[in-house]
Parts: C-alpha cells; sequence; structure tokens
C-alpha cells in the first residue's frame, strides 16, 4: 500500500565525529559508546529540535561493534554490554525500545529501510540510529599498554540480533577463506578476467580509482587518514603499501584502525512538522532494497555479484528513477571489486562520475560494519545543498554477500511504499551452483577459475585457487613450502583458465566442531601456455 502525506518517512538529523587520539592523554581517549554518543548528539542537534526530538525518540537502533561480531573476542578493556541503554540514559532519551544490529556492513541501510517501514505504518514516532568504532584507540593503547575502561551495563530492555550464521563455510575456511583480505581476491581476478585485462593493467585500474578517492578523502573533515595519494605510490609494493594478498597492498583495502561515530534521527513528516523541524532538513527515502548472495562456493560467477546489481536495480525501479538522474553516490569501498561492479550495474564511468562521498573505506576509514551510517549522512548533507538532486547509498557486508541500497532525496516520493525484494531474492538463491565434487571421484580436473596469493610479512605464505569442474566450484589451498606455485603467482604469473587436477582429501571429522566436510588437494596445474606468455610479455617489454 502507498503511503503519502504525514506518514511519509524521513532523515531529519545526521551527525558524524571522528578522533585522532595519540594514546598519551587516557582521559582523552575515544570509545565506541562515548563516540556513538557524540554522533547521536550531533544528529540531534543538526535537526535543529534536539530538546523536542529527544522527547520524540522512542527506538535506538545500534550497529554492532567489529568486536561483538567476532565470536570469543577477548574485551581486554571491557565492554559495553548493553550500547541502546546505554546510550539512552546519557542522552536522556525517554526511549522504549533498543535494538542491536546482527553483523555487516549492510545494517546501517538494512536499518534505515526498516525502519522507514516501521514509520510509515506508525509502529514508532521517532528514531535514533548510531554506531561507532574505536579500533585505533585500542590497538595503540594495547601497544603502549595503556589501561582503558569501556565497561557499562544498563537494564534497558533491547534486542539482540546477534552475530548470524558464518558468512563461509568450513570447507572455505580450510582452504584460506573465511577473511575478507583472503576471500575479495577472488572477486578481483575472477573480474578482471572477465574483462580481458593484464594484471598489471588492472593494477592500473585500482590505483586510478582509489586515488580519486583519497583526493576526497583528503577534502572531509571526517576521515581518519585524509591524505591524498598517487596513483604511482597506490600501484607500486613499498614498505608503506605492501601486500597484503593478491591484488591487494595496504591502501586498497578498508582501513580499521579508526576512531569513528555515526547517527541518524528518523521520523515522519507528520511528526517534524509538529516538532518544528524545519523543512530544509528533511530527506525522504526513494526505493530501498536489501538482497543477500549464498556462500562463495556456490555462486555462478565470480566476476558478477546477484545481491548487489538486484539491489541497485531494485532500489531505483523503486525510486522510478534512472541512474543518470542520480547526482550523487556513496558506493561500499572496502575492496575495489565492489565499486567496479556496482559501476557497471549503473552503466557509470567511474572516470567521470564520482562514487564516493566520504572518501572510501582506505581513506575515510572503515569503521567496521558503520560505514554506510557515514555515508548516508555525507549524501543528506550534499542533497540539502543542492535541493532537487537524488543521492544513492549502497551498503554491502560480508563477502559481497549482502547488499543494501537506499535512494534519497529533498523531494518527495510520489509513491512511497515498503520495499519487497523476496521475488528477487528468489531468483538469486535458485541460481546456487554445487559446492563440491561427487564424493565417488577421487581425482578430477577442472579449470582455475580465480586465485590469490595471501603474503606474509616477509614471504608468501599460500595460495588459494577457486576451480570450476563442470557445475561445481571447489577450493584448495597450497603451502608456499610445497610448492613453487606462489612464487610463480607472486611475480606475475596468471593461473586463471589453466588445467588442474585435483584430488579429495582426507578430513578428520573430530577435528570438525559440525563434522567434516568436502576438501582437496592440489595434484598437478598445467601451467606451460601460461608460463610462456609471461615470458613473451617480459621479452616484449
Amino acid at each position: 500500500m502507498a503511503v503519502n502525506g504525514d506518514q511519509l518517512p524521513i532523515i531529519v538529523g545526521v551527525g558524524q565525529t571522528v578522533v585522532h587520539w595519540d594514546g598519551e592523554d587516557t582521559d582523552a581517549a575515544p570509545s565506541p559508546l562515548g563516540l556513538c554518543v557524540d554522533a547521536a548528539t550531533n544528529a540531534l542537534d543538526d535537526a535543529g529540535r534536539g530538546a523536542e526530538l529527544r522527547n520524540l525518540v522512542d527506538t535506538v537502533a545500534v550497529v554492532r561493534t567489529l568486536e561483538d561480531s567476532i565470536p570469543q573476542s577477548p574485551y581486554p578493556f571491557g565492554r559495553c554490554t548493553n550500547y541502546p541503554g546505554a546510550i539512552t540514559e546519557q542522552l536522556g532519551l525517554r526511549a522504549s525500545r533498543g535494538v542491536y544490529s546482527a553483523v555487516g556492513g549492510d545494517q546501517p541501510q538494512c536499518l534505515v529501510n526498516e525502519y522507514a517501514v516501521r514509520l510509515s505504518r506508525g509502529e514508532c514516532a521517532a528514531v535514533l540510529l548510531c554506531g561507532a568504532e574505536a579500533t585505533s584507540a585500542f590497538k595503540t593503547a594495547s601497544r603502549k599498554h595503556t589501561p582503558l575502561d569501556w565497561a557499562s551495563k544498563s537494564d534497558f530492555p533491547f534486542e539482540d540480533r546477534g552475530i548470524g550464521e558464518p558468512l563461509s563455510t568450513r570447507a572455505e575456511r580450510r582452504a584460506g577463506l573465511g577473511w575478507p583480505t583472503n576471500s575479495y581476491p577472488l572477486f578481483e581476478e575472477a573480474y578482471r578476467a572477465r574483462l580481458g585485462l593484464s594484471r598489471d593493467d588492472y593494477l592500473e585500474e585500482m590505483a586510478g580509482l582509489l586515488e580519486q578517492f583519497s583526493e576526497v578523502a583528503a577534502e572531509n573533515p571526517h576521515s581518519q587518514f585524509p591524505q591524498a595519494r598517487s596513483a604511482q605510490f597506490l600501484k607500486t609494493a613499498s614498505k608503506a603499501n605492501y601486500p597484503i594478498a593478491g591484488p591487494y597492498l595496504k591502501w586498497h583495502v578498508a582501513q580499521d584502525a579508526v576512531n569513528q561515530g555515526a547517527a541518524l534521527v528518523l521520523t515522519t513528516v507528520g511528526a517534524a512538522r509538529k516538532a518544528g523541524v524545519p523543512r530544509d532538513q528533511w530527506i525522504y527515502l526513494h526505493g530501498h532494497s536489501a538482497l543477500k548472495d549464498c556462500h562463495l562456493g556456490r555462486r555462478p560467477d565470480l566476476s558478477r555479484s546477484q545481491s548487489l546489481t538486484a539491489s541497485l536495480s531494485d532500489a531505483l525501479q523503486r525510486s522510478e528513477l534512472e541512474p543518470s538522474e542520480i547526482e550523487f553516490f556513496d558506493i561500499y569501498s572496502c575492496f575495489p571489486c565492489v565499486v567496479f561492479l556496482a559501476a557497471e550495474a549503473l552503466g557509470l564511468d567511474w572516470r567521470k562520475q564520482r562514487l564516493t562521498q566520504t572518501g572510501g573505506l582506505p581513506f575515510f576509514g572503515g569503521p567496521g560494519n558503520n560505514y554506510s551510517m557515514h555515508a548516508i549522512a555525507s549524501v543528506v548533507e550534499r542533497l540539502r545543498s543542492a535541493p532537487g538532486s537524488f543521492g544513492l547509498v549502497l551498503a554491502n557486508g560480508g563477502y559481497l554477500s549482502k547488499h543494501a541500497a537506499g535512494v534519497y532525496s529533498t523531494e518527495a516520493p510520489r509513491n512511497w511504499m515498503a520495499g519487497d525484494s523476496s521475488a528477487m531474492q528468489s531468483q538469486i538463491d535458485a541460481a546456487a551452483i554445487r559446492a563440491e565434487v561427487d564424493a565417488s571421484d577421487q581425482s578430477f580436473t577442472g579449470r582455475v577459475e580465480s586465485f590469490t596469493v595471501v603474503h606474509g610479512r616477509q614471504h608468501p605464505e599460500y595460495v588459494t585457487l577457486a576451480v570450476r569442474h563442470e557445475d561445481a566450484r571447489v577450493f584448495v589451498k597450497v603451502g608456499a613450502e610445497d610448492s613453487d606455485l606462489a612464487r610463480e603467482l607472486a611475480t606475475g604469473l596468471d593461473p586463471i583458465g589453466a588445467s588442474v587436477r585435483l584430488a579429495a582429501a582426507e578430513v578428520n571429522p573430530q577435528s570438525e566442531p559440525n563434522g567434516a566436510s568436502s576438501a582437496y588437494e592440489l595434484i598437478h596445474i598445467d601451467l606451460g601456455e601460461h608460463r610462456a606468455s609471461v615470458a613473451a610479455t617480459k621479452e616484449s617489454a
């Protein structure tokens, strides 16, 4: 059912904060809770009617911190066990409901989508969304052996949505995956191969994109790393830009050592008007969508993301807009492939269209699950400065696993309604492929679909290959000590398309917490033509 008039949901306040703490003054050390409170205070003040909104806010939803997203975190400085309650009490709000989000960088936009619907249905009057990370303070204090006190308790009732199901399988983790910097390279290399680019050419592409992003971050007062970096620096391995996992160097990936917080205040047109919030503060959510992909092993094409493409398409279609009508974009940028795939899906040239308003996760900073709260706040500020324009935010979680999109404007939507992406989700689910080969096949041949070389401090540690066999994909890990493969790949060899023979490996069920799952070992890889290609390239150079 379409919603119009006083029940239309709007954002009326945005707030951000950043702290550059050097570790010297313990009293000045930021905490996730303190950053949340500061950002929320800024958002309430931004609305222009802070006192009225404090009385109106009945729901506080907080994005899950990075520490609380990792099982068995040690919490050396203690922890806040109830963020919604602590924030409600410190701000003196009258809120009666609290939520602590699930894990994922998609959560800020997902929460906006969810509470926009709830507001439109009259289920709440005003909502405070916030989140923060103080990972930089944590690392600095740990290194300096400086004691901090982050412990906080509250009896405020709240819903803890938990960590959720693992975003990787046991087989994927056994093959060296299951961590963003080790998993995203498979998408990056597969996308490069689909474009037909050499590894050096693709490195140039990544450096060009990231140079642009760093320039935006350098001008952003909320950036954690406000320094413009040249494409030359970004494409060159060095002590300051060392290899992590091919094709990535340090400054190609999200930097989590930040002290940043962001917050949004949402309400309805009717409530904002009654509270006296100035009209030029109102930002409407137009189309919105949230979709997810299956595990890496079951995705039909590692060079694409079904949930990314579909969420963008769904949000724009519900907004009745074309990409060319959007002026301000902020595309999640934990790794370059997310931006490249979004630009491709939108039909945009990233060289001509700026795809970040913050500066991106490598340079603005990557505050855990909460980055897109900053993105939304930044887009809101841009829209207020250009009334009548439109902005789009794409949030990403997991390993290109979950995507949430939102379209925003100072102009009211013609026919706003709650998004229902269930049909698209069913199509994504139905496209999944097999993630293991028939156990009766003790050995089998396949072709390398993608790969990465994971680096240690001094040298490559291991290679992970994604291998396609008929309608199945499997992963195999090859230790650097077991093969020259890591050295060859680290020095420029491109194995994509190479024929390989794998064998089923034995797995001890007792070593697996939930039973055994398939594992594979490399018997042979045919790199003859690939080696010849590299040799010819070097000779011509």
